[in-house]
């Protein structure tokens, strides 16, 4: 019996825009943007994400991560879950200083500038 290989996809050939209305679900910002990238990028790829990463992010069309609002409350957010590595835009490594001294030593924050960045740290 052959084992069922899956198809690799070429990304050049086409482009996914995900589009989240505002519904009946409030939000503030496109903050998941980056979580939800890596998601398709691993069902895309079949590759499986590392354990233990929390993310927050807004993606560009290009691929830049874009900085969001509420770190503080994202990471006690995460911890609290039981998340110890937190991916944050790297426009908002300054605001890591909000983030109570007993959790920062808890928590691992990576900054990233690019959706690359992402990749490489959680694959």
């Amino acid at each position: 019996m052959q084992k069922n290989k899956k198809k690799k996809i070429d990304f050049s050939k086409f482009d996914v825009h995900v589009h989240v209305p505002a519904g009946a679900i409030p939000k503030d910002g496109p903050s998941a943007g980056i979580t939800i990238a890596t998601a398709l990028y691993s069902l895309f790829t079949d590759k499986p994400i590392k354990k233990n990463y929390a993310m927050t992010g807004e993606i560009s069309l290009t691929g830049r991560v874009l900085p969001i609002g509420g770190l503080k409350e994202k990471s006690l957010g995460a911890y609290r879950e039981g998340y110890n590595k937190v991916i944050i835009p790297e426009k908002n490594r300054k605001d890591t200083e909000e983030v109570p001294e007993e959790l920062k030593d808890k928590i691992t924050f990576y900054p990233v500038k690019r959706f690359t960045d992402v990749v490489k740290e959680v694959f």
